[in-house]
């Protein structure tokens, strides 16, 4: 049996302040149309500069964390030789090489497999952007 291939584009509003948002039920209600209870790979993809995707826990301090992280990595200040945008915007160009723009991830018999306190994560330090689009793609 030839494997199919299901993709859907989402947009998250992450409005004007630094946000991780938990893309992890929405994934998870993609597969349910999608997968039909095969197993394959889903793919999450944000097809933005400034935007990454993580695997982390929520809800425990460590999104917050990371986003401390990434201000002490990444300050938005003007060293940056990237300077379109608003103050420190440059840094939010640097922000894929840390957390990268893609995932991909398995999945068994329809449902996403994911440890105990991991959650699929929408990190957006771009304050000039209100929303972002995600693509979540089923490949099985």
């Amino acid at each position: 049996m030839a494997g199919t291939f299901t993709t859907r584009t989402i947009t998250i509003a992450t409005g004007a302040t630094e946000t991780m948002h938990d893309l992890t039920n929405a994934c998870s209600a993609f597969l349910r149309e999608a997968a039909h209870g095969r197993s394959g790979l889903l793919n999450v993809f944000t097809p933005h500069a400034t935007s990454g995707l993580a695997i982390i826990e929520t809800g425990a301090g460590s999104d917050d964390d990371l986003l401390a992280a990434l201000r002490g990595v990444l300050p938005a200040d003007d060293r940056w030789g990237d300077r379109h945008g608003g103050p420190g915007h440059g840094s939010g160009h640097v922000l894929p090489a840390l957390v990268p723009p893609h995932a991909t991830l398995p999945v068994v018999e329809g449902e996403l497999v994911l440890g105990a306190s991991q959650s699929v994560v929408l990190v957006n330090t771009d304050r000039d952007s209100p929303e972002r689009q995600v693509r979540l793609s089923f490949l099985g």
